[in-house]
């Protein structure tokens, strides 16, 4: 059986915290890159997805996913109509990345780290536009 997806409200202010955090770690990812800390970057990619899909969720339904299982924000980006759709297909191709960046002793490839930042790149940007939408 699966669990109830737990959200939380999220006001306005909150949603634009979000995406300058979700912008914050993206830019700190393409440092990261190009220090070749493969790592550091891709793990900072994820991180900056993230917060860029609370963006979305929180501007289009005014919720955003609060779970520990991170799979639950997909869902929820699913109900967020068309800037919901796009940050999940790049969303989906991070998240299992994060246990294996985070928690296993392995290397990430660069190729890895370098179309993890491209992805949260373009989640990133989607919560730029959605922020700037709703002021």
């Amino acid at each position: 059986m699966a669990k109830p997806m737990r959200t939380r409200q999220v006001s306005a202010p909150q949603m634009r915290a979000y995406a300058s955090k979700a912008e914050e770690y993206a830019e700190a990812a393409a440092s990261e890159l190009e220090s070749k800390r493969y790592i550091a970057a891709t793990s900072l990619a994820i991180h900056a997805a993230i917060n860029a899909a609370d963006a979305v969720c929180g501007a289009r339904l005014g919720q955003r996913a609060a779970g520990e299982d991170h799979d639950q924000v997909l869902t929820l980006l699913q109900q967020a109509g068309p800037d919901g759709a796009t940050v999940v297909k790049d969303l989906r191709r991070l998240l299992p990345l994060k246990t294996k960046t985070e928690y296993e002793p392995g290397d990430v490839a660069p190729g890895v780290a370098r179309n993890a930042v491209e992805r949260a790149q373009r989640c990133v940007a989607v919560a730029r536009a959605v922020a700037a939408s709703s002021k």
